[in-house]
């Protein structure tokens, strides 16, 4: 069992920073790939941001990119996404994931069988 616990969400105002961190445990896990993921409210979960265990290859997506990072310490076993210039629109629920092995593409969340439980992220005007 993979267990993933993500912190560091908050209020904050417009153009303001934010660091989240995704901490795995799990003796027997291997990884491939984790990545982040967000709900707004009333809205599907889509793709945020994914980075590769090895290579440390990242991606992002359209509405992210230029504002924020997706990095890991792999002695941490740890990954995490910095935040910059967050807009109201980036408000929702930021879910972590991770693949075991590669399972597909890394944009789709129905490829990480792994979930935490998700930290709050609230962007006033």
């Amino acid at each position: 069992q993979v267990q993933l616990v993500e912190s560091g969400g908050g209020l904050v105002q417009a153009g303001a920073s934010l660091r989240l961190s995704c901490a795995a445990s799990g003796g027997t896990s291997s990884r491939y790939a984790m990545g982040w993921f967000r709900q707004g409210p009333g809205k599907e979960r889509e793709f945020v941001s994914a980075i590769t265990w090895g290579s440390g290859s990242t991606y992002y997506a359209d509405s992210v990119k230029g504002r924020f990072t997706i990095s890991r310490d792999k002695a941490k076993n740890t990954v995490y996404l910095q935040m910059n210039s967050l807009k109201p629109e980036d408000t929702a629920v930021y879910y972590c994931a991770a693949q075991g092995i590669y399972r597909g593409s890394y944009y789709l969340g129905a490829n990480y069988p792994y979930w935490g439980q998700g930290t709050q992220v609230t962007v006033s005007s």
